[in-house]
């Protein structure tokens, strides 16, 4: 179906358009033009004069809307997930599934390989863990942390290659050899739930890993004489980090600090989990973030658009740009920016219409269009 999304400020990825229209057709975006030129005799969506984002995209979250996939790891989990994702405006995700019993985390790549035809914008897989350091699993369960070897990851890329699309694991906790292995199969790595120094992190960053997962949280920190994975991350030109935008991962003052210092390499995920009272992971919420049974923080009560606003509001950063963090820049991670998290001529049309409160009231994922 050809229509126009008009008159709304269209946020492109790369400039703020006002008082513009966007032509979609079928699942692509056919052109970018002012209102006022916008062609007439197509069905028209009315952008109120709002916000037009592209959709957002997340790397790093659990469950949502009553699901838990770390918990229940199914096709049809997958699908009541990606319905509630699309609600708030996210038409790109990649489950994860954190440290587990390994028959639970070879049913998460069967539950991806399954639904992937079926769920739109449904990724792959992210398996945070199991190579992992114990002395930094936060929530992680210590049971089923691995040691990986040869056959361990030869083993892993067999079940998940199709799949896997991220892994976040401590780079002191495996072989460089093994990473790259897991790079070649072309598996995004991530350092993270890591106590890795800052020779070990850097050495990580200028091999196989190309970012780090939640920073601060979960990782050696930046201390005078001991800079850590954070100030690894912060020296590195090329190395991106993910980070939860809820005031409690971290504070605010840390997320405006950081992006000052590492501009477009800083992304915006949700960490986001559900209660849950069964399986190896039981969650219960305690205001705005869930903590596991030992009152361990274990991820966050977050949407995408909660984080955008949260950092525009609670950390002085520009609009245009934390949408950027929740598009674009996770888009460049998977190396999908070309076809998801930016507005322009041929990418696929995922948008968002946003009001000025940041409240989601449309989606368009691959074109099709719903109200909420």
């Amino acid at each position: 179906m050809r229509y126009l999304i008009s008159p709304c400020t269209v946020y492109t990825g790369t400039a703020t358009l006002p008082h513009h229209a966007v032509v979609v057709n079928g699942d692509r975006i056919e052109a970018l033009l002012p209102a006022v030129a916008a062609p007439h005799g197509l069905p028209r969506r009315d952008g109120r004069g709002l916000s037009l984002c592209p959709g957002f995209v997340d790397v790093q979250l659990y469950g949502g809307g009553g699901v838990l996939f770390s918990v229940e790891p199914t096709a049809a989990v997958l699908t009541k997930l990606g319905a509630y994702l699309r609600r708030h405006g996210t038409t790109s995700f990649v489950p994860t599934m954190p440290t587990n019993a390994p028959a639970l985390m070879t049913a998460a790549a069967q539950a991806v390989r399954a639904a992937q035809a079926t769920v739109p914008g449904l990724l792959g897989l992210h398996l945070e863990g199991p190579y992992i350091n114990p002395g930094k699993k936060g929530a992680h369960q210590a049971e089923f942390i691995q040691a990986p070897t040869s056959e361990i990851v030869d083993a892993l890329l067999r079940e998940t290659q199709d799949v896997l699309r991220i892994m976040t694991l401590a780079p002191e906790c495996i072989a460089p050899e093994l990473a790259l292995r897991l790079r070649r199969a072309g598996v995004v790595l991530s350092a993270g739930h890591s106590l890795a120094t800052y020779a070990q992190a850097t050495a990580a960053f200028n091999g196989s890993y190309l970012a780090a997962t939640h920073l601060f949280n979960a990782m050696s920190g930046f201390e005078s004489r001991a800079p850590g994975l954070v100030g690894a991350v912060y020296d590195h030109p090329a190395a991106m980090a993910s980070i939860i935008a809820d005031g409690v991962h971290c504070d605010y003052a840390a997320l405006r600090v950081s992006h000052k210092l590492m501009g477009e390499r800083l992304f915006l995920i949700t960490d986001a989990v559900d209660g849950s009272t069964q399986g190896a992971y039981r969650f219960h919420r305690e205001g705005d973030y869930f903590v596991n049974e030992q009152g361990t923080l274990a991820g966050s009560a977050l949407t995408m658009p909660q984080a955008v606003a949260n950092c525009v509001r609670h950390a002085g950063l520009p609009l245009e740009e934390a949408l950027r963090m929740a598009t674009l820049y996770p888009a460049r991670l998977l190396g999908l920016d070309g076809e998801i998290g930016q507005i322009s001529v041929g990418a696929r049309a995922d948008l968002c219409l946003l009001d000025h409160d940041c409240n989601v009231l449309a989606t368009a994922q691959g074109g099709d269009w719903q109200e909420n």
